[in-house]
């Protein structure tokens, strides 16, 4: 795509922008990809519509504010990536546009604005955040009378705190050891369903693998960043590049979100002194069921009381990361066990990051048709691989009075070792 932007005016990431800009040559591959496109038909609601959008704030013929709306309204899922012929490198767009427009940030309502930094403030932060899971219950008795989007925080929040039982520093491998891993614990995983780190460390203990759990870790920083939060993106991921280890095979992760937000920290430290060790730090992050793939399971499942399991894609997995098979092929090893897939399984779940957060009226549209795709498999659980699939799924199978299990492909597996 032509354009005129000028990229001097813009500082360092200007460059990037107007590459990704030029890259796309708006063949319309994107459109049926995309998910919001699929609920709203508007061109402007689509990625070819919203680069338009991009560069024409660029170039400075149209405000920030006019282009907001439409850019807010993207998932950032990455489904236009997989389809799209020449790579348009849209995510890079997106995130340093956010942050191009983070400062004029002026058509925003003031419980939008509120809102927005609230969440930023406490999601990264586990203290913080089981603080206010309890408030959320106790406000639960108010939720009639509160604005939708606070509403739908409620919505989404568990009965009950899940407890969390402390894990060692270091998780010794049983038997002879076949690596040594470091373990990312996630900040809103650790919190909303800490049970799947500790599946993780049993399951990779038992496959010889010695798990370092690094203390003083902290949010990787990917909440923020793919809101366009890059200063902040960059403080909390520089606290995890100065304690976590680099004698490990790997850095693991069970959250794709984060997953995807790492995979982004060359981009995030581009022209810093910190790129370096951001860029080695991130090529040493890997998926745990990449790993787990890759090393090979030394100890197989044994039977559990299951016939037929769905798996749903998470689009930071699939889309942001292409990976699609490893986890399907760990699952198909648990014996007796069918795998299938929803009939939508590109499509987003419409939880993505903060999204339903901000975005409840399409998320919930996003949410049902996803959880009914889910039902129409006649599974008997569901299994992913994010935290807020997890959740934001699950909210909404029990919307529609179905009990079905949410489950991490982790602890799919831990289950089969009982």
């Amino acid at each position: 795509m032509q354009h005129n932007i000028p990229v001097d005016r813009l500082g360092p990431n200007g460059s990037a922008m107007a590459s990704a800009v030029k890259s796309c040559v708006h063949c319309g591959f994107c459109l049926p990809a995309c998910p919001t496109y699929q609920v709203l038909g508007q061109e402007m609601d689509s990625p070819r519509g919203r680069i338009l959008l991009m560069k024409n704030v660029l170039e400075g013929t149209l405000s920030v504010q006019e282009a907001q709306p439409f850019v807010d309204r993207c998932l950032g899922c990455m489904a236009c990536t997989t389809a799209c012929p020449p790579d348009v490198p849209y995510g890079d767009l997106l995130i340093l546009f956010r942050s191009y427009a983070e400062n004029n940030r002026a058509n925003g309502s003031i419980l939008d604005t509120w809102l927005r930094q609230i969440v930023l403030e406490i999601m990264p932060y586990p203290a913080r955040f089981r603080a206010a899971m309890l408030l959320g219950m106790f406000a639960r008795s108010f939720k009639a009378v509160l604005p939708k989007k606070l509403a739908t925080i409620l919505d989404l929040l568990p009965s009950d705190v899940p407890t969390s039982n402390h894990i060692p520093d270091i998780i010794p491998a049983i038997g002879r050891k076949r690596a040594r891993v470091a373990l990312m614990q996630g900040c809103v995983q650790s919190v909303l369903a800490p049970a799947i780190n500790e599946a993780t460390v049993r399951v990779l203990s038992k496959n010889g693998v010695e798990v370092v759990i690094p203390r003083g870790q902290g949010c990787c920083g990917a909440l923020t960043l793919h809101s366009g939060s890059l200063e902040k993106s960059r403080k909390l991921a520089l606290r995890n590049l100065r304690v976590f280890p680099t004698d490990v095979d790997a850095v693991l992760t069970t959250a794709a979100g984060c997953g995807s937000g790492i995979s982004e920290y060359e981009m995030l430290f581009n022209s810093t002194d910190d790129l370096t060790i951001a860029r080695d730090f991130a090529n040493r992050v890997q998926d745990v069921t990449v790993f787990l793939d890759e090393l090979g399971l030394s100890h197989l499942p044994g039977p559990i009381n299951l016939k037929k399991v769905a798996y749903h894609d998470a689009c930071h997995l699939s889309h942001a990361q292409g990976v699609r098979d490893a986890p399907r092929r760990l699952m198909e090893q648990v014996p007796d066990v069918e795998v299938v897939n929803p009939s939508d399984g590109e499509t987003c779940c419409g939880s993505a990051g903060i999204y339903n957060i901000e975005q409840p009226e399409i998320a919930e549209q996003l949410g049902a048709r996803k959880a009914a795709k889910v039902i129409e498999t006649g599974a008997s659980v569901l299994v992913t691989t994010n935290i807020g699939c997890i959740t934001q799924i699950e909210s909404h199978l029990r919307v529609m009075n179905n009990k079905m299990p949410v489950m991490h492909v982790m602890e799919m597996l831990d289950n089969s070792y009982e």
